[in-house]
């Protein structure tokens, strides 16, 4: 087994849910081969949009990440460079202005729209060609060149810092929202996901003690591209695993990068009694019987339990309007009363 590393970079987030959705394994649909409880319960992968009809009130003018001004005037052709944004559009009920999207959003309201980024590797002229009246990108989004071209043609693009975490939930949701003028639809959006995720966070079981906390590593694995990575303290799944009332083995470890290679000896020091890997990363090993061949696995108490937890790629990192999904997915595995498999 061929181990590679990643390099470092700022969009680590967004190549990992790139690399989980291009090629890296099989159809989301198909059976991964793992026990029912390794597979993530989420809802079917559809957003639900605000009951209340979002109507733009413009111009708007809105400071961009990249310290710009932007004026938006017209939101009639929306075209979102992240899945994420994506998604925070659809569910502003923006939808129908959407004309275009990035690989990664999956959910099935957008499945028709035409792919014009796969993360780091956006298409101008595909953009372009869509005659869009304002761009959404996050901090992320490349080439410099593809976004120096959009810019040249005049079409307002608005960038955002990408999410790392669920503090960061409400602060995308709300800048979206007023990109594209519609700021009560995203107070509205805010208050529901922010309750959601309250609501599931209220059922979560309080262990005795903060030491009684389970340990959870992210393993970023894609078999067919021999990756097999350790997500450290910046991997993006540390808020989501806390929220979840467990402790980031990786960053408690003392893993400080986002990801290091698996290695026997990261994996002893990491001790998880559970570990989470996306859907199609499980499905890419050959389910729960290839993750715990992979050298230092079966040696953890997670493996010696098989005791895996796998969440969607299309949501699992988003951190967005559908997180309170994600989270109660992975509360749901994590304290299953018949943990071990």
């Amino acid at each position: 087994m061929r181990f590679v590393r990643i390099p470092r970079l700022a969009g680590v987030f967004t190549v990992v849910l790139a690399l989980a959705l291009t090629g890296c394994g099989g159809s989301q649909d198909d059976d991964d081969g793992a026990p029912a409880k390794a597979r993530a319960t989420t809802a079917a992968d559809r957003v639900e949009p605000l009951t209340q009809t979002a109507r733009p009130q413009l111009p708007a003018t809105v400071e961009s990440a990249d310290g710009r001004r932007v004026k938006v005037t017209d939101v009639s052709r929306i075209v979102p460079l992240s899945g994420s944004l994506n998604e925070i559009v659809f569910t502003l009920g923006l939808g129908e202005k959407v004309v275009a999207k990035d690989i990664t959003a999956t959910f099935e309201q957008a499945a028709d729209l035409p792919v014009v980024t796969r993360a780091h590797d956006v298409s101008a002229e595909s953009v372009l060609s869509l005659r869009p009246t304002v761009i959404l990108a996050d901090s992320t989004t490349g080439p410099v060149e593809a976004i120096d071209q959009i810019r040249d043609a005049g079409i307002p693009l608005v960038v955002y810092e990408a999410a790392k975490g669920l503090a960061d939930v409400s602060t995308r949701i709300e800048a979206v929202a007023r990109t594209l003028g519609v700021p009560e639809a995203g107070d509205a959006l805010v208050a529901r996901t922010q309750e959601r995720i309250e609501k599931v966070q209220a059922d979560i079981p309080k262990p005795a003690a903060a030491a009684d906390r389970p340990r959870v590593a992210f393993l970023y694995v894609r078999g067919s591209a021999s990756v097999y990575l350790l997500g450290g303290r910046d991997s993006g799944a540390a808020s989501l695993l806390e929220a979840a009332g467990a402790v980031d083995a990786g960053k408690a470890s003392g893993l400080d990068k986002d990801f290091t290679p698996i290695t026997s000896e990261a994996l002893a020091e990491a001790a998880p009694d559970a570990v989470l890997v996306m859907t199609k990363g499980l499905k890419s090993v050959g389910g729960v019987d290839g993750l715990v061949k992979i050298p230092g696995v079966a040696e953890t108490p997670a493996g010696m339990d098989r005791r895996i937890v796998s969440i969607d790629d299309g949501v699992m990192l988003n951190y967005g309007p559908r997180t309170d999904q994600v989270l109660q997915s992975l509360v749901d595995q994590l304290y299953a009363k018949d943990g071990a498999q």
